[in-house]
């Protein structure tokens, strides 16, 4: 073992413990994205810079400003569901189930075995079933008014009901919560999962995010508020840090993890892809839809998440950025971290996933924090691909175009949402050797 990692798994019991604080790892993750439907696809596309943007397959949109979208067609619910199971869930809500099946598979974990009242889920999603909205309105007002609504609206509906869907399928009936702060939903629910497993409240936790948003209403919203890009190359679409980016590319999909104890994972011989060591959570409190232009928010929520870890600047490898390729974004973040960091932050290495997912939304935070835990587990840094004109108010280490492979011990990743709400969750390489 390096002096290096000595020093960091040292300080995994260290400078803020007043009782000691149980050490949580994931040991199975799950997904389902626009550039892979399982995890190992999922982790080799994203290595190869494998752009899952394509034109917008959506009626009644052909003609709109917005041409492109980070979909999911072949998603087939059936392979994990049956069929009257899969009409009964929003898109967002199969997805979560998928990713949830392969999370656990993953982890080799036998929920049977645990005592259910410990075993929780939070799922966080942004916006919840869109989808079912959609249908339901037109029903409502186009194809017989309130009578023809289905008695299924509500609960396919509601943002809540992945994690309660979850809970169902798994038995797991400890704290089952939605966490909904936009685009950092799937980082907090991870980290009020971390928080909950690391009190002793729950053993184990199922958590992450899932969204379905690509619908005609969304993306009207969204392209009014200048939020998404008007490209139509899917290769200079979503281009975070670079100086022609225009906007996000809407996307879809989910992202779950197993979170339990580092003692509980190591008894039952579970791999372990890292540990969630830190979260931070803040709010800009300063604009509905732009980030705090001095970038104190977000920097706060990476000191706070080095903070509860025990670790300082100079132990980070690698920042997954929120980086959504819109202009504000990307150049606040971007100061943000230089905050955070202070003279280290030009040595760090930054990129940004949604380069090639798209923007997942609710989603997105949770996808990112599991390409931090592979990024640990393999010692692989991926890309920003389409970064070739660099911004000037963009001058960090965005990895551009080819995966690095370098050590990486300590990863934060950042969420930004809508609201001024701010999450980064730190994540460390567990030593094999250990015993406690």
């Amino acid at each position: 073992m390096s002096t290096k990692n000595q020093q960091i798994n040292q300080k995994a019991t260290g400078r803020n413990s007043g009782a000691e604080k149980r050490r949580v790892v994931i040991t199975g993750a799950g997904v389902v994205t626009p550039i892979g439907l399982d995890l190992a696809t999922f982790w080799n596309n994203l290595l190869q810079g494998v752009v899952g943007i394509q034109p917008l397959n959506l009626a009644g949109m052909e003609r709109e400003r917005v041409h492109l979208a980070a979909q999911i067609p072949s998603f087939d619910p059936l392979q994990v569901m049956d069929r009257k199971d899969a009409r009964r869930m929003d898109r967002y809500c199969q997805f979560a189930v998928a990713a949830a099946a392969e999370a656990i598979q993953n982890s080799r974990i036998d929920l049977n075995s645990h005592d259910p009242w410990k075993t929780g889920v939070i799922i966080g999603s942004g916006v919840g079933g869109l989808e079912t909205m959609a249908t339901e309105y037109r029903k409502l007002y186009l194809e017989g008014g309130p009578g023809r609504v289905s008695p299924l609206f509500i609960p396919m509906m509601i943002a809540n009901m992945a994690a309660g869907q979850i809970s169902m399928i798994y038995q797991a009936k400890g704290s089952s919560l939605c966490v909904t702060t936009a685009c950092a939903s799937g980082t907090h629910a991870i980290g009020e999962a971390y928080r909950s497993v690391q009190s002793g409240q729950l053993d184990v936790c199922i958590a992450g995010g899932a969204e379905a948003p690509v619908t005609p209403i969304a993306i009207g919203g969204f392209d009014n508020m200048k939020a998404l890009s008007h490209a139509s190359d899917p290769h200079q679409a979503s281009i975070p840090f670079d100086r022609r980016r225009d906007g996000f590319i809407i996307g879809e999909g989910a992202g779950i993890v197993v979170l339990e104890t580092l003692e509980h994972a190591m008894q039952r011989g579970a791999g372990i892809l890292c540990e969630v060591a830190g979260y931070g959570s803040t709010a800009d409190a300063y604009h509905i839809t732009s980030p705090d232009p001095e970038g104190f928010g977000a920097s706060k929520a990476m000191q706070f998440a080095l903070d509860d870890a025990s670790l300082d600047p100079s132990d980070v490898s690698y920042i997954n950025a929120h980086g959504t390729s819109t202009p504000l974004n990307d150049k606040y973040e971007t100061l943000a971290i230089k905050r955070a960091l202070a003279d280290r932050a030009g040595y760090v290495p930054v990129s940004s996933s949604k380069s090639m997912t798209g923007h997942m939304l609710g989603a997105a935070g949770a996808v990112e924090a599991i390409v931090c835990a592979l990024a640990i587990t393999h010692d692989v840094i991926p890309p920003t691909v389409g970064l070739h004109e660099p911004d000037p108010e963009c001058d960090l280490d965005y990895v551009p175009n080819k995966a690095r492979h370098q050590a990486v011990t300590v990863a934060l990743s950042n969420s930004l949402g809508f609201g001024g709400h701010n999450g980064t969750l730190c994540f460390r390489k567990v030593n094999k050797n250990e015993n406690k």
